[in-house]
């Protein structure tokens, strides 16, 4: 059994709950453990750079040197805000010395030296690199043949620091779709940003953003949309019906996290992947082993 030190953050004790339930079943069917970094503390989100350079590094980094102090294993980071504000913290020491002095000054006195050891890494990346399609093509049970889906990687996990590979042509989504038997489309917008947090801070712009997205996943004909990172699973999904009224279009769509699509694969329960938390319609299209 390989085994990787995890990173919820926030959100996946919170909303993105089917995203933890999903990931933490789809790695121990694969025999891949996840051993939660025990006393970790909120990444500081992406925000908090603009506030406090240094506190928003030692934020981030604190969890860093604890995942340090415990084995070194690499840190697997599911949510793509999260991922990003650990992955900029490290190269953040590695590349500012005078930061550096003081974070890990700062760390220090909490007995907790850092060195940089460990790699912060995106699951989406680990479950394709490390793992391998081969094998997971050999774990699935129930081929999701015809299920068209719009893969949808948002901005946090390919710039500045990618957590997928090729990151100005992402196709990990992809791949991980024909994996499983479902056919990925050419969705053009899937490196675009679903607006964030202004969905809360400027309505009226984040909800734009966020008709874009779906008015083009419909356009596409898909079954689905997946993705990767919570806050734009939770955008694409809990505004779908105030669109649909305040625009007089459908555009209702399930939104799902690749894991669940990966866990439904592989004949994993729904309860178990957290589908029955998910505000989503129900998917639709005749492929094995996929509820109407």
């Amino acid at each position: 059994m390989t085994g990787y030190l995890y990173y919820p953050g926030c959100s996946l004790k919170g909303s993105g709950a089917p995203y933890e339930k999903s990931l933490l079943a789809v790695f121990s069917a694969l025999g891949q453990e996840l051993k939660e970094i025990p006393d970790w503390n909120c990444c500081g989100a992406t925000a908090y750079l603009s506030v406090d350079q240094d506190m928003a590094v030692a934020m981030a980094a604190r969890n860093l040197a604890i995942a340090e102090k415990l084995d070194g294993q690499d840190v697997v980071a599911p949510c793509s805000g999260c991922y990003l504000s650990l992955a900029k913290a490290k190269a953040t020491l590695a590349e500012y010395p005078d930061v550096r002095a003081r974070v890990t000054a700062a760390l220090g006195k909490a007995s907790l030296p850092y060195e940089g050891r460990v790699a912060v890494r995106h699951p989406l990346e680990v479950l394709l690199t490390d793992v391998g399609p081969e094998v997971l093509k050999k774990r699935v049970t129930r081929p999701l043949k015809n299920l068209r889906v719009a893969p949808y990687y948002g901005c946090a996990i390919l710039r500045p620091y990618p957590g997928v590979p090729s990151p100005q042509a992402p196709h990990s989504l992809e791949d991980l779709c024909r994996v499983v038997g479902a056919t990925p489309v050419d969705y053009p917008n899937k490196a675009r940003c679903c607006g964030g947090m202004l969905t809360a801070g400027v309505q009226s712009v984040g909800l734009r953003l966020v008709e874009i997205l779906l008015c083009e996943a419909k356009a596409a004909d898909v079954d689905a949309v997946v993705t990767t990172c919570p806050l734009c699973q939770y955008n694409l999904e809990v505004y779908q019906e105030r669109i649909c009224k305040a625009k007089g279009k459908d555009v209702r769509l399930p939104i799902l996290y690749f894991t669940q699509l990966l866990g439904m694969a592989f004949g994993l329960d729904d309860h178990a992947l957290g589908m029955d938390q998910l505000l989503r319609v129900p998917l639709v299209a005749p492929c094995a082993g996929v509820k109407a």
